[in-house]
């Protein structure tokens, strides 16, 4: 049964069922007809320990040979064909690897004629003690397309020839006018399409032209523009590109005279466009950053003038230092040179034009309050000129939060001087002198310039050390003018916890008293080198709490500085006793600032001559009176008061209310 014809190459497909199976004839003879089979079919046979050959007719002539021939064996080893459950119903789908079953090509243009089978004598093992018979194994042969190990299955025949046919029988068999003929043996012949032409040569026009540019193998070759031709196709580069079109990207643009023109004249325009645009963008900046720089200026200038309408006017004008000229002199503000910083900004190392070394205050937000605290530092520091106030050189008022620039103080502060993580620190002698200096420069603020000051933030970060350890005042941000005819005044809290005057605190009435206590907390700090925002006795009590309570029972060489103790001497307890009179609970109670720079002043003259511990003069005879008040006539009960008061102040400032 025919199942499939192909003019593309002059083959049939059959179907045939005259296969050989569960016979063994010596040899079995061809009855279907003759016909010729394609080199694409194999001869297929299945049995046991078998010779199977396959003979047929060459070239169309009456001689036989062999055209096939393989081997099976399953005797050796004790090897046996394995085959389907359903072996007996001819479907036998193995490899055919000489085991049970064996396939062998046959000769390309040739005609099967008949089967040949011979029994092979399989010599068996030595040392088997039962000998086996050989399995009974049913005979199947047949021929089949390669590939195919099913009996009853499709065989291809075909005729391959390479002759050309006489020109009348082309003319009358070959009706396309794109087909060949061919000689496939003496008396025939087949018409085939010609290359790049596929359909039916022997009907007028069955041959018709292939797009090769659709076909998968082209389309993976060409990565060009594909152009399909009468029988053929061509792939090249696009227009404008050239190189390999048989690579991916492999294609480029092309560069002509006038695309390098195009090219150089774009390129030159685009060179002055962005150079245009890079100078109108730097022009634009810098007229911004000048308009800034003036509006700051106008309004920085405004208040600081404001704070100053009944003093020195011209302080503005003449202390005015440009941002451009504290850029240079700290590197454009280069982290290297930052000195440290705080709760208020960052303060860098530079040196002006002029060769001078200063410290520039730059705030680390922009907010009302920040540049309320600067202008108010500055209006009060340029007013003071005193060897024990840090000095303010000049100011930028083109930021949008004023810079400020002191004088360089190149030691560090107190508080880094004293909290170091060694048993002794600076000896007594200059903590007693560092002590006086302070006083002095307080005293000199409450009571010798134009309008009082009142610093609100004195501590021991705060007091500024020199090469020589003299000692300087700083930071007067959060300072306040008192007017000469009144005695305080209400404001918002301002100061640090540890230092800051309980009084102050509950009801927001500031006076130069408030200044005395927070230098009474630094005369503790001095005498214990304990820090006096984070101490805590074992009951739980602050600094100053403690102090005063070990003063009153006469244990407090418990909490002083052995090291001050060793060097110290009797001065030591005169200046607990004046800290215990700076620290008291009510302002009225405390001394001023002046009467504190007396004692002292007093006390290092007397260690520097050898003078009488005695100090001449009313106001130091009232303070050492009040001192002898609070050692000996204070009763227990306003000790207890200021104790309970000082630790009620201790809770509220860690617990807010």
């Amino acid at each position: 049964m025919v199942t499939e014809i192909s003019t593309h190459d002059s083959t049939l497909r059959i179907l045939r069922d005259d296969y050989i199976n569960n016979t063994l004839p010596d040899a079995v003879n061809n009855t279907g007809g003759s016909y010729k089979v394609s080199a694409r079919n194999e001869f297929t046979f299945y049995g046991c320990d078998m010779e199977a050959t396959l003979v047929g007719v060459l070239d169309n002539t009456s001689r036989e040979s062999v055209i096939s021939r393989c081997a099976t064996t399953c005797s050796e080893s004790g090897q046996q064909a394995i085959y389907d459950a359903d072996a007996k119903a001819g479907k036998l789908s193995k490899f055919c690897n000489g085991i049970g079953c064996c396939a062998a090509p046959i000769a390309g243009d040739s005609m099967p004629t008949r089967m040949h089978f011979t029994r092979i004598q399989v010599q068996q093992p030595i040392n088997t003690s039962i000998q086996q018979p050989p399995p009974a194994v049913p005979i199947s042969a047949y021929i089949a397309e390669e590939g195919w190990t099913e009996a009853g299955l499709p065989a291809v025949a075909a005729a391959v020839g390479s002759k050309i046919c006489p020109g009348d029988v082309a003319g009358r068999l070959c009706k396309s006018e794109f087909s060949d003929c061919r000689r496939e043996n003496p008396s025939g012949y087949t018409c085939h399409c010609k290359s790049g032409y596929d359909g039916n040569p022997y009907i007028t026009g069955g041959c018709q032209d292939i797009n090769e540019c659709e076909l998968p193998e082209v389309k993976g070759a060409c990565f060009g523009e594909c152009k399909n031709l009468a029988g053929s196709y061509e792939c090249r580069c696009p227009r404008g590109t050239h190189g390999n079109h048989t690579l991916p990207n492999g294609c480029v643009k092309s560069i002509t005279c006038l695309s390098i023109g195009i090219g150089i004249g774009s390129g030159a325009s685009l060179i002055v466009l962005v150079a245009i645009s890079i100078f109108m963008a730097h022009k634009l900046k810098h007229r911004r950053k000048v308009m800034l720089k003036r509006k700051f200026f106008k309004q920085n200038r405004g208040q600081l003038l404001q704070q100053l309408v009944s003093q020195q006017a011209d302080i503005a004008e003449r202390m005015i230092i440009t941002v451009d000229e504290l850029a240079k002199a700290t590197n454009n503000f280069d982290k290297a040179r930052e000195l440290g910083g705080g709760g208020h900004g960052i303060v860098y190392k530079g040196i002006l034009s002029d060769l001078h070394v200063v410290a520039i205050k730059k705030s680390k937000i922009a907010v009302q309050k920040e540049i309320d605290e600067f202008i108010n530092e500055v209006a009060i520091l340029s007013q003071i000129n005193h060897r024990n106030v840090v000095k303010l050189l000049g100011c930028c008022l083109e930021t949008e939060v004023p810079l400020l620039v002191y004088e360089f103080i190149s030691n560090g502060t107190l508080y880094h001087h004293l909290h170091v993580d060694e048993p002794r620190s600076i000896s007594w002698a200059i903590r007693l002198r560092i002590a006086t200096e302070i006083a002095i420069a307080l005293a000199y603020l409450h009571s010798s310039v134009l309008v009082p000051v009142i610093h609100r933030d004195i501590k021991s970060s705060n007091i500024l050390l020199d090469d020589t350890l003299t000692s300087k005042v700083s930071d007067f941000g959060s300072s306040r003018y008192i007017p000469t005819d009144r005695t305080g005044l209400t404001t918002r809290v301002q100061g640090t916890i540890g230092y800051l005057d309980p009084m102050y605190f509950y009801t927001g009435r500031l006076t130069e008293k408030s200044d005395v206590y927070s230098y009474g907390v630094i005369l503790v700090e001095l005498l214990t080198r304990k820090k006096p925002f984070s101490y805590l006795s074992s009951k739980g009590d602050g600094l100053v709490a403690h102090f005063v309570s070990l003063l009153v029972e006469g244990n407090l060489a418990e909490l002083l500085d052995p090291q001050v103790v060793e060097e110290g001497g009797e001065e030591v307890h005169e200046v607990a006793m004046l800290a215990a009179s700076c620290i008291k609970l009510g302002g009225e109670d405390r001394p001023t600032m002046r009467q504190v720079e007396h004692v002292l002043e007093g006390l290092l003259a007397t260690k520097t001559y050898g003078k009488d511990n005695m100090i001449v003069g009313t106001n130091e005879e009232n303070c050492i009176s009040m001192m002898k008040q609070t050692s000996e006539g204070q009763s227990t009960e306003e000790t207890s008061r200021s104790y309970t008061m000082e630790r009620e102040f201790v809770d509220s400032a860690r617990y807010p209310r």
